[in-house]
């Protein structure tokens, strides 16, 4: 099993744009309308999908601002690219107490994506 996350956006192009051009996602499949806007797309952090549309103006799947967590073994690294492609920083790197090494980002409709070191892990097998 697995949880994969879906964003709205006003301009869903823009935000194709920003998260592989700045912040380093893999675009997958990308479907576009006949006037070229983005209808659905499926964007990957390694093995995990980020999909995005356009918002719809049905309240019931259309997203607010979000908070997104992408794990990353190279968070300064990352941080001095993407803050370098223009990217908002709303955190710098810190080093949090339960470990992480950590910043984030803010992309053009104010989602947050923050990138750290921190892997979360499913409980044992036998656990209730």
């Amino acid at each position: 099993m697995s949880i994969h996350l879906t964003l709205r956006y006003d301009d869903p192009r823009a935000a194709l744009d920003f998260l592989t051009g700045t912040l380093g996602l893999v675009p997958g499949t990308v479907a576009t309308a006949d006037d070229g806007s983005v209808g659905h797309a499926e964007l990957f952090w390694g093995d995990t999908a980020v999909m995005i549309g356009p918002r719809s103006g049905d309240p019931r799947f259309d997203t607010g601002r979000a908070v997104v967590y992408l794990v990353t073994e190279t968070p300064d690294a990352l941080h001095d690219k993407t803050s370098g492609a223009g990217a908002r920083v709303v955190m710098e790197p810190v080093d949090q107490d339960y470990g992480s090494r950590e910043f984030a980002v803010e992309d053009p409709e104010g989602n947050v994506w923050c990138f750290g070191t921190y892997r979360p892990s499913p409980p044992a097998a036998d656990a209730p």
